[in-house]
């Protein structure tokens, strides 16, 4: 059987390396994604159960990218969770307004990471 695939959108070494880890505890494969502008055709491709995104990217927009997900009809059920350092409302308030499942600063998206997934993972 094969482990369920989680998409790993992040710049920053720290937190996005530390929740890597905690995602293969938890018996997930990774895919770490660098390159935000194709994450729709990347996704759709690789049929992720979940995908994380941070938020604070030097040069370019994680919202669009979050966006870019929810809109495709190949991706638009993958939940999102996205995760940024607290005081960054304006980054948090966009991914939320692009379609993030999930919203979290950088501390609980890696100790409350089993409840946000099994939050995430609810069906509507």
């Amino acid at each position: 059987m094969t482990s369920p695939l989680a998409l790993l959108l992040y710049e920053r070494l720290l937190p996005g390396s530390a929740l890597g880890n905690k995602l293969r505890d938890q018996g997930y494969r990774i895919l770490h994604v660098t390159n935000l502008t194709d994450i729709a055709a990347i996704a759709a491709g690789e049929k992720p159960l979940v995908a994380f995104v941070d938020l604070e990217w030097k040069a370019t927009d994680a919202s669009a990218a979050i966006r870019a997900l929810k809109e495709s009809p190949a991706t638009h059920h993958v939940p999102i969770l996205a995760f940024s350092s607290p005081r960054n409302v304006k980054l948090r308030d966009a991914a939320l307004a692009a379609g993030a499942t999930i919203i979290a600063s950088d501390e609980a998206i890696l100790t409350q990471l089993s409840a946000m997934l099994d939050q995430a993972m609810m069906v509507e």
